[in-house]
């Protein structure tokens, strides 16, 4: 097998071989497996990481966490901590190694979810190779109350047998080739039509103030966003407000929620995956996005006539803070696939953010 992560039919090859047991093979994508809640939950007192000799269960039990049993018929009240246990148990080849990243909807609805493995220090992380054993994931609506039932979806896991995220000279050599990104009316970006860089391998996206509405930013309120209800089933001014640029800025208010969008559109090759990596103080205090996994194929097109889609980014602040139209925004990194998936994402015949130009909320929304 050639290195790198591992495309669609890999994973379902693992769950037919029991290497992935209690998953469902609808809950696949080109290059990920999407994660489902258990009945089982517990709401305790905070988020916290394993030791390398301990299990997520054992820890429970310690009197310190005030972990209490959850029913699900509840809805899980703002900035509480719940841990729930997913049905998706690992007995992972000894080569193979896992990591997990919130979904698209989860993030867009302020719902902060990190993955927990047995004697891992480390969230959202499945290391090293050949784990064996339960996942959890530690909950925390931020923004909303919210209410879920057992099997729903909020993160999912990507398996690799090496890191080949690219190094800056393997961006440089690819850039132009694989036409990863592209202008938002269409020009494709070659390697030196980039002026800011880390040169660590990745590329750093920059902020659109264009459009009339350039985002959206979550209303302090204790209206429930109720998972259980299809697509488009909630009332956005209910939620969020409309965010307009003045004199070609916004201003952010430290601690609040903002939804917006990068002012380049991401292409990813069906042989490459790409993800959101954090960005760092020098673009000053706040996080950029809480999902951030681009399986191979968006914004490709069926047969490759695509120019990439804007990325929605899912924002909030640790100052407040004045950005301006073009400033640096998110940082994104692509990485080989072992081999092409048999599914890609533009493949698909739906998907709530296929269609997506500027800031989107979430698939709960209309907008």
């Amino acid at each position: 097998m050639k290195k790198g992560a591992l495309p669609n039919q890999k994973i379902k090859e693992f769950i037919s071989k029991g290497y992935i047991k209690g998953a469902k093979e609808e809950n696949i994508s080109p290059a990920s497996l999407d994660l489902s809640i258990s009945s089982e939950v517990y709401r305790v007192e905070g988020v916290f990481l394993p030791k390398k000799n301990e299990n997520v269960r054992d820890i429970l039990k310690h009197n310190h966490m005030g972990a209490i049993q959850f029913d699900l018929s509840s809805p899980m009240e703002k900035n509480v901590t719940y841990l729930a246990k997913l049905n998706e148990e690992l007995e992972l080849p000894e080569d193979i190694y896992g990591y997990c990243n919130p979904k698209s909807t989860t993030g867009r609805n302020d719902i902060h979810v990190r993955v927990l493995a047995n004697k891992v220090s480390r969230y959202d992380t499945v290391s090293p190779k050949g784990y064996k054993g339960e996942l959890w994931a530690a909950i925390t609506p931020k923004s909303f109350p919210v209410k879920m039932a057992p099997g729903q979806t909020l993160t999912q896991i990507r398996f690799f047998n090496f890191d080949t995220r690219f190094t800056e000279k393997e961006l440089k050599e690819n850039m132009e080739k694989e036409k990863f990104l592209w202008s938002l009316d269409g020009r494709n970006y070659a390697y030196n039509d980039i002026k800011i860089r880390d040169e660590d391998g990745s590329i750093i996206l920059t902020l659109d103030l264009s459009q009339d509405i350039v985002g959206y930013k979550g209303r302090i309120t204790n209206k429930l966003i109720d998972l259980t209800k299809g697509v488009k089933s909630h009332i956005m001014e209910d939620f969020f407000e409309p965010v307009k640029k003045y004199d070609d800025c916004v201003h952010l208010q430290k601690g609040g929620f903002y939804i917006l969008s990068t002012y380049q559109s991401v292409r990813v090759p069906p042989a490459f995956a790409c993800e959101m990596a954090p960005m760092d103080e020098r673009s000053g205090e706040f996080r950029s996005h809480y999902a951030g996994f681009f399986d191979p194929g968006w914004g490709y097109g069926k047969n490759g006539e695509g120019k990439g889609r804007p990325i929605t980014l899912e924002l909030r602040p640790f100052e407040d803070l004045i950005i301006r139209h073009a400033q640096p925004i998110g940082r994104i990194k692509y990485e080989k696939m072992t081999e092409t998936p048999e599914t890609s994402y533009d493949d698909k015949e739906s998907s709530n953010y296929k269609i997506q130009s500027g800031p989107k909320l979430s698939k709960y929304f209309e907008n």
